[in-house]
């Protein structure tokens, strides 16, 4: 079962707007307004956005004057990493599974029931 922290993480990413934010935030710090610039919305949308990704965890903010510079955390990624994780290798030692047993079937058809 997910843990509150997880559920939020999950929740934050699930909108393309706040990856994109994330993503430009892995390349450095940014402005509220630099955040937006690639965006057709308005700063209170973008706010919105970053304040969904601020109680995630996946973005900090401090202000420098009137300018509130942007950080990414990468710390409830790597929560969310470990999470996928697991059912990534859930999923390749049952597919490598499914592929011995189809590898097995066409090397010997006779062995089949019809």
């Amino acid at each position: 079962m997910m843990d509150d922290s997880l559920s939020t993480t999950f929740a934050a990413l699930a909108d393309p707007t706040r990856r994109a934010i994330l993503e430009r935030l892995a390349r450095g710090d940014a402005t509220v307004g630099e955040l937006a610039e690639p965006f057709s919305m308005s700063l209170p949308a973008i706010s919105k956005h970053l304040s969904v990704l601020e109680r995630a965890g996946l973005v900090t903010k401090d202000r420098d004057g009137v300018r509130r510079h942007c950080h990414i955390s990468a710390t409830p990624l790597r929560s969310a990493t470990t999470w996928l994780e697991e059912y990534r290798r859930f999923w390749e030692a049952n597919l490598d599974s499914l592929d011995a047993y189809l590898t097995r079937i066409q090397q010997h058809p006779e062995e089949q029931q019809p």
